[in-house]
């Protein structure tokens, strides 16, 4: 994936449209659509921008840095931090985890099932 890719997939995860983005960082809509096209790439400032609206680094918008894709996705801050304590502890340990996740995350989706 490249820039233009990441920077469309972070836009539509968020549900922006080109306008959105483009009154955010100060631009045109027009110039966003180009980034996504690969036909232009921005300047430092706009990069820094984009990161901060993102809540990205400017490596993941330029090279996809994988250590920051649960950065990209993940907006509480607080959960984002137990998630990367979860990733030091031994394999068992992450198992259960992954298993009360599951269980709490099945149970949600059935209540949501019977409204």
């Amino acid at each position: 994936m490249n820039f233009s890719e990441r920077l469309k997939e972070l836009r539509n995860k968020r549900k922006m449209s080109q306008s959105d983005l483009a009154e955010l960082t100060g631009l045109h809509y027009t110039q966003i659509g180009r980034y996504e096209k690969n036909k232009s790439l921005p300047s430092s400032d706009i990069l820094k921008k984009l990161a901060d609206i993102f809540s990205v680094s400017i490596d993941y918008l330029i090279e996809g840095a994988t250590v920051d894709t649960a950065r990209a996705f993940i907006h509480d801050r607080d959960l984002l931090k137990q998630f990367t304590e979860i990733e030091t502890l031994d394999p068992k340990d992450k198992e259960v985890i992954k298993i009360f996740l599951d269980a709490f995350l099945t149970k949600k989706h059935i209540q949501e099932l019977a409204k």
